[in-house]
């Protein structure tokens, strides 16, 4: 389904929009592509004062946008921070695996007790709708983060089920990997030649899902426009093979910094804890219950939610029930080396300032 500007003009002109982990990759983006459509009022919530100062200097002066210190898990602040809102994007979580794994009840803290601390104050702000920013790590969980994200994504479909006589929709996004995402492999990569260290690799036949920022605020956009209640939005993506990107990373870095490729020093040190060799977006017990477009999966709410047990294909444009089993990083083969090196800059020609 392709979103018109309209569309989207319709949608947001003169609303109030809130951005939980506004500061972050995912969520300053999604604050610079809103600004395009005039809201009323963006207010930016992060916990990350210098991430905030960073993001205020760069995007300069702008009177529809608010730059709110807090936490997800200071239930008040959130409430505060939510009075008169239309749209909140909940992007706040803690989402590296190792971290969480170490520290599994700070995870639980910010990605589920944080969750619901999101929808508490929607319901009681009567927010119009809530899509939550989930992970391929969600599905089949091995480690801890994706734990917090699968519990995460249940409460926000089991949220349209209590809600009442409140009118406010909750649904999720979920996607892999994201191209020079702040922390991320990438970078990463990038910053230890750059500095001349190793280059560590953890397993080169790990394969992973990826995509770039626009296309992220893309399905964002999409689920914002047609979610009724308990979705799960899925975008279809390219997979890639971890050693492969490892060696384009290689390849191109040294090419732009004029080093000797044979003096950068790799290093495998084999997977961190909870990491899977393959990811999955798509299990098959969802699959059972799930749409399928062009460029992505619907997957519907398993519960039975009053008032939408009866919804039709057609209120999801041309979306049909999916033949597919599962949607998995080891079921398609992966790009080869020349259309990872196309995919890496085009992402980086976007000139993304917050990764």
């Amino acid at each position: 389904m392709n979103i018109k500007k309209e569309q989207l003009n319709e949608l947001f002109q003169n609303k109030k929009i809130l951005v939980t982990g506004g500061t972050g990759s995912i969520g300053s983006e999604i604050v610079i592509k809103l600004l395009k459509y005039n809201p009323s009022v963006i207010r930016i919530f992060s916990n990350d004062e210098n991430a905030t100062f960073h993001m205020q200097s760069k995007l300069g002066e702008h009177k529809n946008l608010r730059y709110l210190l807090g936490d997800v898990r200071d239930k008040e602040r959130l409430k505060i921070a939510m009075e008169g809102i239309d749209y909140v994007y909940h992007a706040a979580a803690l989402k590296h695996v190792p971290l969480c794994e170490y520290n599994p009840f700070e995870a639980l803290k910010t990605n589920i007790l944080g969750t619901q601390n999101v929808i508490d104050a929607a319901l009681e702000s009567s927010v119009k709708k809530v899509i939550n920013i989930s992970t391929d790590k969600a599905v089949n969980p091995t480690n801890t983060m994706g734990a917090t994200k699968l519990l995460a994504e249940k409460l926000i479909r089991d949220a349209n089920f209590y809600r009442g006589h409140k009118e406010t929709i909750f649904a999720s996004v979920r996607f892999g990997n994201v191209l020079y995402s702040r922390g991320s492999v990438i970078p990463t990569m990038e910053e230890m030649i750059k500095n001349g260290k190793p280059v560590t690799i953890t397993n080169p036949s790990m394969t992973r899902f990826f995509m770039s920022i626009p296309e992220t605020i893309e399905l964002i956009f999409k689920a914002t426009l047609l979610a009724k209640g308990g979705e799960i939005f899925i975008l279809k993506m390219p997979i890639i093979q971890i050693g492969d990107l490892f060696d384009v990373i290689i390849e191109e870095t040294s090419k732009e910094l004029g080093i000797d490729i044979g003096k950068i020093e790799k290093k495998i040190i084999g997977q961190r804890p909870g990491e899977k060799i393959y990811e999955e977006l798509l299990t098959d017990s969802e699959a059972l219950h799930a749409l399928e477009s062009e460029d992505m999966f619907i997957v519907l709410p398993d519960v039975d939610i009053p008032g939408l047990k009866d919804e039709t294909l057609e209120k999801y444009n041309s979306s049909k029930i999916t033949k597919r089993k599962s949607y998995s990083s080891a079921d398609s083969s992966p790009l080869a080396k020349e259309e990872i090196r196309k995919l890496l800059r085009e992402a980086k020609n976007n000139n993304y300032i917050f990764y």
